[in-house]
């Protein structure tokens, strides 16, 4: 049973970093063909792919997010972070973090995690 966990603070200052781990349980981060990916969805509307780490730890993020984004992992850890940099409260939502096999829909999820970006 794959499992995964979103960890990190709940409260962000506008202008800091917005930092998240996910920790995945019952299964590797480099298992073959799997892409980690982190999403997020701001109260009131639909859901916003954020970006991926791939299983060989090749990243792919959101063009309207690229600029500020980065994802990392620790495989010793089964962990994967988000970095989401300068926010402003339109950041805020519920970031949740998932995997997904190839091509295929997002399969596991983590339970999701508020963030709140506020002065």
């Amino acid at each position: 049973q794959v499992q995964l966990q979103e960890s990190g603070p709940g409260l962000v200052k506008p202008s800091q970093t917005l930092s998240l781990t996910c920790t995945v349980s019952g299964g590797s981060i480099t298992t073959n063909y799997y892409y980690w990916s982190w999403i997020r969805q701001p109260p009131g509307k639909g859901l916003e792919w954020i970006g991926y780490i791939a299983y060989s730890g090749s990243t792919y993020y959101s063009p309207s997010l690229k600029s500020r984004t980065s994802i990392s992992r620790d495989t010793s850890k089964n962990q994967f972070t988000l970095q989401l940099s300068s926010v402003t409260p339109e950041d805020t939502a519920v970031y949740y973090c998932a995997g997904s096999y190839s091509d295929s829909s997002f399969e596991h999820w983590g339970q999701g995690t508020q963030v709140t970006v506020s002065s």
